[in-house]
């Protein structure tokens, strides 16, 4: 379940990393709300998870998630640059995600 908590922030993350673009600096009303209430989530979740995760392992998933997750989203949906470097790069974060995941024991 601490995983679970983990992977939902980290989506969590994506969002407000997004909202945070479409905010324009804080200056657009619903992206800010949006980028609030994204990360008030995301950090809370993660909060829990650590309460049964090694902080590495669980941190690491988190952030990989939410890099792997914007990145993906801004070339969807955004008009960022797509190159197959980039997506190699994705990948291999990806992967990480997945080893460190598999790594991380719970107390």
């Amino acid at each position: 379940m601490a995983w679970l908590l983990v992977v939902v922030a980290g989506l969590l993350e994506t969002g407000f990393a997004v909202c945070l673009k479409l905010s324009h600096g804080f200056t657009r009303l619903w992206p800010t709300i949006a980028f609030c209430a994204f990360a008030l989530g995301s950090f809370g979740l993660l909060t829990l998870s650590l309460k049964k995760l090694d902080v590495g392992p669980a941190y690491a998933v988190w952030t990989g998630i939410g890099a792997a997750g914007t990145a993906i989203y801004g070339m969807v949906f955004l008009g960022d640059l797509v190159s197959t470097l980039k997506i190699v790069s994705i990948t291999l974060v990806i992967v990480g995600v997945i080893g460190l995941q598999l790594s991380g024991s719970a107390h």
